[in-house]
């Protein structure tokens, strides 16, 4: 299809002036009105041919300022790899493309809404959103009392014509610099915003922690700044950070408390992250050094955790005197990954992240209780393998009154090798999946915001000619493991069209060039709000299979989130809600929530994760465990053997071993899902992840993306009746049992006797 619209486009572009699209687009429009007009009378919901209409005028005022700015837009796409070597060819038909994509997209509203018409398909009215009106209820955003999926893009401009079906997020931005004095007086413009801003409709707070006023620099010092290429551009560890905070929050937050800008909480930080480590005395990337006062903090952090100076000596394999002696060369080199220094500086720097976010939030919501905190974590630094970074995933989590995290997913990549996922798969679902589902593992109660959706574009994954049908995947994907609102990456153009100066490196070939993307993910969540009722029943789906991930083991061995993963996809694409279970989720959640943990290639644990993990078994819990075992502690100490005790202590061979097992316990606890469904594609590998929910009307809810690198074909059944009725819930029409789905199609049914 891509090099189809490819095709077609180059040879219209050929005409020489592209207007005559135009103007086909703008009688299109006329047309689609017309027959919305029509419908309305007929009581029939319209409100996706609306958002239509609204996207196609507003791509083709863009199409106009890139006709006539070609020359910029060459310097756009220069700065993408992969069409740097074409850029002004780029550029040239770019106008021609976007109203080619405008017509196709208003063609098609207008067939679906001819077929609603003619009663050919039947469509579930969604709301349309009034954002000030949303309330957050535990798990789900409400709003006239039922659950509903929120979404917006970064930076669009908050004008009506934008709002109106793409979005309407608020918001405040807080950084640093907006303290002028040692006194706490805020900046006089932003104090100006504050007081003057409206209660305002649901939104997030930005702390931006990039910038360092000059009098904090001269009152703590000249290494007060530190690290200032990441998005934390101080010493956390300084006691002015903590000054100067208290002075921003206690200045500003009680402005804010209880309004709806706020009620999509506090964002502590913007993709946090704090690397310390090199390789062969090079730096790796985004790391850095860390101050003495780290350093001492460390020192202190050694003595409560060894108690003797003997004790740090004989791990470390060291000879100092005292605590007081204790250095260490940061940033680390990776060489001693597996070694107890190791071990403890990674364990440290994320013991030292959380308790700056802890003392953040705690400040907030010392001027607002009610306030939530979240951060805007980076899932891949959890679902990858380096642990170096300080950044305790579970704990963040724990910490956050909200799931925060900025998920992405990718079908393409600009460079680099080809990447396992390549094989099978048509995008890379790790990080979106399998972060989400540890997510909601830790914190089940909460709602999940991705507040910088990556799942259209990313630094290094770009195409222009990107398929609708991968959009409307990876979001309903996402929204069925869990996200509750997003902010997509994002909308780089001002209101006329021209680009923001601040998007210009990741603008050219993004959504926004793209209206048939755009209207894909507005369509996708309307459709989401049509049926918000079937999707947070799938997402509160018990997730009885646990995968136990040991954070020792994560931070000594090379690729143990590779191992973990072996495991979760194995188990992934059988239509049983996968989750992850941790000493602290063993410990402090009711372990009827799930029916058996799996242990694979988690050679490592603490002495606290073993005792979680045997008093699971000593209470009748269920393990499955792998020859690998748990055998060694932190610092590679021996550790004593699970005890069956009063549970189950299985042993499993391999990946498939783990499957049977499991299954059996959930055969046995009749966990198993009434509907089964039975795939076979050219791959041998399946691609198809699918949930069953039951609905109000006892029939069973059945949604399946195939993101598999294939055409997927299904045979859908259900236990103990030999024929059934599969109905396309969005469509409101009688489907196939035994349907092919393509590569990232979503099949969404009712499926019943």
């Amino acid at each position: 299809m891509k090099k189809l619209v490819f095709v077609l486009f180059t040879a219209l572009s050929f005409i020489g002036n592209s207007q005559p699209l135009e103007v086909a687009a703008k009688q299109k429009i006329d047309v689609l009105e017309k027959l919305i007009i029509k419908a309305e009378k007929q009581g029939l919901d319209v409100l996706k041919e609306k958002m239509t209409v609204r996207t196609a005028e507003i791509f083709l005022k863009y199409a106009n300022w890139d006709e006539k700015n070609v020359k910029e837009n060459t310097g756009y796409f220069k700065k993408v790899q992969r069409y740097k070597n074409n850029a002004e060819e780029m550029a040239t038909l770019l106008a021609g493309f976007e109203r080619m994509e405008v017509s196709m997209m208003l063609d098609e509203a207008t067939d679906y809404i001819t077929l609603l018409l003619e009663k050919k398909v039947f469509r579930t009215p969604s709301p349309q959103v009034d954002w000030a009106k949303v309330t957050q209820d535990g798990d789900q955003l409400t709003y006239n009392n039922r659950p509903v999926f929120l979404s917006d893009y970064t930076w669009k401009p908050r004008v009506p014509e934008l709002t109106k079906f793409h979005g309407n997020q608020d918001g405040f931005l807080l950084t640093p610099s907006q303290v002028i004095n040692e006194k706490g007086d805020l900046n006089p413009n932003t104090k100006k915003d504050l007081y003057s801003k409206p209660n305002g409709t649901l939104g997030f707070i930005f702390l931006n922690h990039k910038t360092v006023p000059k009098w904090a620099k001269a009152k703590y010092g000249d290494d007060f700044a530190i690290r200032e290429d990441t998005y934390t551009a101080y010493d956390i560890d300084n006691p002015g950070a903590r000054e100067i905070q208290k002075l921003l929050l206690g200045s500003t937050v009680p402005q804010m408390a209880g309004k709806q800008y706020t009620k999509l909480g506090y964002m502590l930080c913007n993709e946090p992250h704090f690397f310390t480590q090199k390789v062969d005395d090079k730096i790796s990337w985004a790391s850095g050094p860390v101050s003495n006062y780290t350093k001492e903090k460390f020192k202190i952090w050694l003595e409560n955790k060894h108690k003797t100076i003997d004790q740090l000596n004989a791990v470390w394999n060291t000879d100092f005197a005292s605590f007081k002696d204790v250095s260490i060369e940061i940033p680390i080199d990776v060489s001693l990954r597996g070694t107890a220094k190791w071990y403890d500086w990674s364990l440290f720097n994320m013991n030292r992240v959380t308790e700056w976010y802890s003392f953040l939030k705690t400040e907030i919501q010392k001027h607002d209780p009610a306030a939530n905190v979240h951060l805007k974590i980076m899932p891949n630094l959890w679902t990858e393998n380096e642990r170096i970074h300080g950044i305790d995933l579970e704990e963040l989590t724990q910490l956050s009154g909200i799931i925060g995290n900025d998920s992405g997913a990718e079908n393409n990549h600009m460079w680099g090798p080809k990447e396992e996922w390549e094989d099978h798969y048509a995008f890379n679902w790790r990080e979106l999946c399998m972060g989400f589902d540890f997510m909601k593992s830790v914190s089940p109660d909460k709602i999940n915001f991705n507040s910088e959706l990556h799942y259209l574009s990313t630094t290094k994954s770009r195409d222009l000619y990107l398929d609708p049908m991968y959009a409307r995947a990876t979001f309903w994907l996402a929204h069925t493991y869990g996200m509750t609102a997003s902010q997509t990456w994002f909308w780089a153009r001002n209101e006329d069209g021209s680009v923001k100066s601040k998007g210009e490196k990741g603008y050219a070939a993004s959504n926004n060039q793209q209206p048939r993307i755009v209207n894909e993910v507005a369509s996708t969540i309307i459709d989401l709000n049509a049926h918000s009722e079937d999707i947070m029943a799938l997402q509160r789906l018990k997730k009885p299979l646990r995968v136990f991930h040991s954070k020792t083991s994560a931070i000594n061995k090379k690729k143990h989130m590779d191992d973990e993963f072996e495991l979760y996809e194995s188990l992934h694409f059988e239509g049983i809600p996968i989750g992850f279970a941790t000493k602290n989720i063993l410990n402090e959640q009711d372990n009827s929530n799930w029916n058996a943990v799996l242990i694979h290639k988690t050679e490592f644990v603490t002495d606290s994760e073993l005792k979680a993990i045997q008093n699971y078994l000593n209470n009748g819990g269920t393990v499955i465990m792998d020859d690998v075992r748990l055998v060694k502690d932190e610092y590679g100490n021996p550790l004593p053997k699970l005890n069956q005790a009063k549970g189950t202590l299985i042993r499993a061979n391999s990946l498939e071993t783990f499957k049977e097992e499991a299954f059996k316990v959930l055969q046995i606890e009749n966990l198993l899902p009434e509907v089964s469904v039975t795939e076979t594609n050219e791959t041998g590998v399946k691609g198809c992840a699918w949930k069953v929910a039951k609905n109000n009307k006892g029939n069973y809810i059945l949604s399946v993306v195939n993101i598999g690198k294939t055409n997927a074909s299904l045979n859908i059944s259900l236990k103990g009746v030999q024929k059934i009725v599969c109905k396309d819930i969005i469509n409101g029409v009688v489907v196939s049992s035994s349907p092919i789905l393509k590569p990232n199609e979503v099949y969404f049914v009712e499926v019943s006797k």
